[in-house]
């Protein structure tokens, strides 16, 4: 069968891309069974995939089926990419984050009549069983992870599948990436520079600790990871047989397990790896970490660590965000990291529920402190499926309009709790937040003023200075009175 595998395009961001590793998974498995694939993704395309469903049935090879991924914020261009495909006669399949959470929804009205099937949780060998029961002509039954209508009813497997042995799953099918459309690895934070040739890698899957902002529907609670001997030999693949000049290590938490991690960065330096630059795309935990895993980290080519720090209140982190880790722990991986000569990223939240004037300025100083190369200070933006969507059905009322305004960069207010919460100061303090790190200190102009891309996309660069120090009218919140819950459409 010939298979399209599409991203919709996250608009927040108008430079910075880095390849969907999801999909270059599932299309590795499909290719490996036998089937024909590309991969589209709209981030980095200047034309629509109906223009490559075009030129396929005109050279009389079309697509049969078009398998759509996406997050919370991406759903409504995904639904549009299903309705299209369906329109044109392909099978639609729908997958990634946000369906695994709510995968009845795509087959509710109106989704139902351009949806075909939709999956839970890691689909690489169920998307390929679908794909072979459908090329041999049979209709499919319970497949892990699937759901479908058939004669209006719906037929929902109870599995969301994990995939137990990663080692097993073949490399991802990088050569269908566009690599030279793609800007850097980090769509947070400035490249280390803008013309690399960046590849991401994952060396592990799933994530033990329960952050009640955090959505991981799709890996899981359960960490599972490769062996060194397999990361190794992508990493080698990637550098010697794709040209790679930068990598990032993309895992929710690759370092959990300390002494695996430093057993990685001591093979990179023996198999001489450690020329081609490296930066941990997603934060660290910092307390899976000690002085001697930064120095090893360094002398295997790392150049930059993110933490995910969140929050500079010890109530918040514990008893809110319910990190597992303290401000004390924060430090000390800061300094270990700066000790090894690394460049260090911090990323904070501002509106957690709980977080008032007192608890954002105890954020603020610590960002302050801590002084990172790169602070990225987010909005809480309360997702489905967790912990923090449920405290605020239950003690308030999320006023977005549709999930398209659950884009946590998006840079306003969605939700509103009781009379001690208030959304226009959590607004005023993160702005307040990038004013105080990134203007008010001389260091950081000039550092901004040296970096080329700001220079070179003059109109994004206006753009993010309107957003994150002045304001923009789309950043302003939809009164609460308005819509209590998101539309599915």
């Amino acid at each position: 069968m010939r298979v399209i595998l599409a991203s919709p395009e996250a608009k927040v961001w108008s430079v910075r891309k880095h390849i969907p590793l999801g999909l270059g998974y599932l299309a590795a498995v499909l290719r490996e069974g036998g089937h024909e694939v590309m991969i589209y993704d709209a981030a980095i395309e200047d034309v629509g995939v109906e223009y490559y469903l075009d030129q396929a049935e005109a050279a009389g090879r079309p697509y049969q089926m078009i398998g759509v991924t996406a997050t919370t914020p991406l759903m409504p261009d995904a639904w549009a990419m299903a309705q299209m495909g369906k329109k044109r006669g392909l099978h639609t399949v729908m997958g990634g984050p946000h369906l695994t959470i709510m995968p009845l929804e795509s087959l509710s009205a109106p989704h139902d009549e351009y949806v075909d099937y939709v999956f839970k949780g890691e689909a690489e060998y169920s998307f390929l069983e679908l794909i072979n029961t459908l090329d041999a002509g049979r209709l499919p039954g319970v497949i892990p992870g699937i759901h479908f209508k058939r004669n209006g009813e719906i037929v929902a497997s109870p599995e969301s599948p994990m995939i137990p042995d990663l080692d097993a799953l073949p490399f991802p099918a990088h050569a269908l990436f566009k690599i030279d459309r793609y800007t850097n690895l980090q769509p947070l934070t400035d490249g280390l520079d803008v013309d690399a040739r960046s590849f991401t890698i994952l060396t592990s899957r799933g994530c033990p600790y329960k952050c009640t902002f955090c959505s991981k529907p799709v890996t899981g609670d359960t960490w599972r990871a490769r062996s060194v001997d397999s990361v190794i030999a992508e990493w080698k693949w990637l550098v010697n047989g794709l040209g790679a000049t930068e990598i990032g290590v993309t895992d929710d938490i690759w370092n959990l397990k300390l002494p695996r991690a430093k057993d990685l960065c001591r093979r990179l330096i023996a198999e001489g790896l450690n020329t081609v630059p490296w930066v941990t795309v997603h934060g660290m935990k910092v307390n899976h970490t000690d002085l001697e895993l930064f120095q090893l980290m360094t002398a295997a080519g790392c150049k930059r660590v993110g933490f995910g720090v969140e929050n500079g209140d010890e109530n918040m982190l514990r008893n809110v965000i319910r990190k597992g880790q303290t401000l004390d722990q924060v430090r000390d991986a800061f300094a270990n990291a700066k000790a090894a000569d690394l460049q260090t990223m911090g990323f904070f939240i501002f509106g957690m529920p709980g977080d008032n004037e007192e608890t954002m300025e105890k954020t603020i100083q610590l960002a302050l402190e801590l002084d990172p190369k790169l602070a990225n200070f987010m909005l809480a933006a309360p997702f489905p499926g967790t912990v923090m969507y449920d405290m605020i059905e239950e003690g308030g009322e999320v006023f977005a309009d549709n999930w398209g305004d659950f884009a946590i960069h998006e840079q306003k207010s969605r939700f509103t709790m009781n009379e001690n919460y208030d959304s226009d100061l959590v607004i005023k303090k993160w702005r307040e937040a990038y004013r105080r790190f990134y203007l008010y200190r001389p260091e950081r102009v000039v550092e901004k003023m040296m970096f080329k891309e700001n220079w070179t996309n003059l109109p994004g660069t206006f753009a993010q200075i309107k957003r994150f120090f002045i304001g923009a009218k789309d950043q302003e919140p939809t009164p609460a009175a308005k819509k209590s819950k998101p539309v599915a459409a």
